[in-house]
This record gives structure tokens, C-alpha cells and sequence, in this order.
């Protein structure tokens, strides 16, 4: 399965209405993929909280619709990352959406754990209260996002689900780029997955963003790593490498808690 990683840079200076035009022409540019993955709130940028209320859309608004496009053109499943989502109610919520390569819905997550300590995010948005796996034709993908690389117990709930691939999508900030590295290497190593994570380039909100999307096996090697700048990583994955790593080294089966 080859996935890419679109590591796209969220400025201050680009318009939402152009970055997402700008994004649906990567996402065609990744024809030969299987799997697109782009990441966190990538229209807005994760820490412009000003911009929350005013780009907020409908599940089917025109990110959806954008992206749907790019998807049926490349001939890929997408990860859409996430947007700002308006929900009937008018609640805001920080919605990642996953599609087929026909361009139809597949998946949809509301990140669970918000960021910001009574600020920002965890006060203009409401939380997601469901675990969301995906089954492509030769992975099962457990979606999260940013923040959820903090609770583990999220992760376990997605390999109990079925998930052999976890996607990460984010807006991690670069100064607690070792953070993003060392978690997104424990998640793989204690759920023997493949985890796919995804971050934004750029400055948003006045915060420098990590970059350095990376892509790590089941044993918690990384197999591919990006810089900081906006950057496209392709990578080639062995389906068979989950089920052989939990054979090899059984240790999820000698759990004792937490099920």
C-alpha cells in the first residue's frame, strides 16, 4: 500500500479559499497512491482560534466538496484531514473525514480530547465522543488527531476496533517537536501498527509549526520523516507487517487490563 503524506504549509498570508484549491491540486498530484492523508485544520491553521467562527462549514461544505473532487481525479482514498465543522446545532467541532476513491464519505471523526487548558480550541469547539476506524481494502485505519497522540487509551480502543494503521493528523507546534517524534513512535511500538502522522508547515496564530510528518512500522521504526517546509511524503507499506509483528512478538495478547 503506498501512502502519502501531505505535509501542507499553513500561513498567515493565504487565504482559506486558496490553500484549499492549492491543497485539492497536491491530492491529484498523488495519482499513484493508495492512501492521501493531509492534516489537521489545514484550512484555517490549528491555532488561528479567530478564524474558528468565521470559516466554520457544514460536513458537506466546500472543503468536502473540494476534496471529494480531488479524490474521484487522483483515484485515491483520502484522508481529509480535519476542518471546523458547524454542526445543526451550531456547535463547532474539529472534524476529520476520510473518503473513497469514488469520492464518497467513508469515515467521519470529531476529535475526542481538545487543546488549550480552558482556552482556545478546548472552549470554541466541542468534543467528539466516538472512535472511528475505517476498513480500506487491505488496512484498517483508527483515526486521530493532534492532541489524542496524548491518551493512549484512545489508540487501544482503535486496535480493538481493528485498526492496523492509525492515522494522525495535526497542527503540533514546533516547540515540542521531540514530543511529536517520541509519541508517535510509543503509539506504534505499544500497539505493533503502522502509524501515519500527518503535520502542518508554517506559522498560524503567531505559533511555528513542527512539520516533520512521519511514517513509523510496527516495531517503531521510522520508515520515512519529513523536514519542516511544506513537503509531500510517499512511502510504501507491507500490509502483512502488523499481523507478522503481533506473531513475532505477541505481546498484545498478554494484556491484562483495559479489556
Amino acid at each position: 500500500m503506498r501512502a502519502s503524506l501531505i505535509q501542507i504549509a499553513v500561513n498567515e498570508g493565504e487565504s482559506v479559499v486558496s490553500r484549499r484549491s492549492r491543497a485539492a491540486d497536491l491530492v491529484r498530484e498523488q495519482s499513484g497512491a493508495d492512501l492521501v492523508v493531509l492534516p489537521e485544520l489545514w484550512t484555517v491553521g490549528a491555532f488561528a482560534y479567530e478564524q474558528f467562527e468565521t470559516e466554520a462549514e457544514p460536513l458537506d461544505g466546500p472543503t468536502y466538496g473540494a476534496m471529494a473532487a480531488a479524490a474521484r481525479d487522483a483515484g485515491v482514498w483520502l484522508h481529509v484531514g480535519s476542518f471546523v465543522e458547524r454542526a445543526g446545532d451550531g456547535s463547532l467541532y474539529n472534524t476529520a473525514l476520510v473518503l473513497s476513491p469514488a469520492g464518497e464519505l467513508a469515515a467521519t471523526y470529531r476529535k475526542i480530547h481538545r487543546f488549550g487548558f480552558d482556552q482556545g480550541e478546548a472552549v470554541l469547539m466541542s468534543a467528539g465522543e466516538s472512535l472511528t476506524t475505517v476498513a480500506l481494502p487491505e488496512q484498517t485505519l483508527g483515526l486521530a488527531t493532534c492532541y489524542d497522540l496524548r491518551f493512549p487509551e484512545l489508540f487501544r480502543g482503535l486496535i480493538d476496533a481493528g485498526a492496523t494503521t492509525l492515522v494522525v493528523s495535526a497542527g503540533w507546534p514546533a516547540r515540542r517537536r521531540g514530543h511529536w517524534t517520541l509519541l508517535n513512535r510509543a503509539r506504534a511500538v505499544e500497539n505493533q501498527s503502522y502509524v501515519l502522522a500527518c503535520g502542518t508547515a508554517g506559522t498560524n496564530g503567531g505559533v511555528e509549526q513542527a512539520g516533520h510528518s512521519l511514517v513509523v512500522d510496527p516495531w517503531g521504526e521510522v520508515l520515512a520523516e519529513a523536514g519542516p517546509g511544506e513537503e509531500v511524503l510517499t512511502v510504501d507499506l507491507d500490509p502483512k507487517k502488523v499481523a507478522e509483528t503481533r506473531e513475532q512478538f505477541p505481546a498484545l495478547k498478554d494484556r491484562r487490563l483495559g479489556r
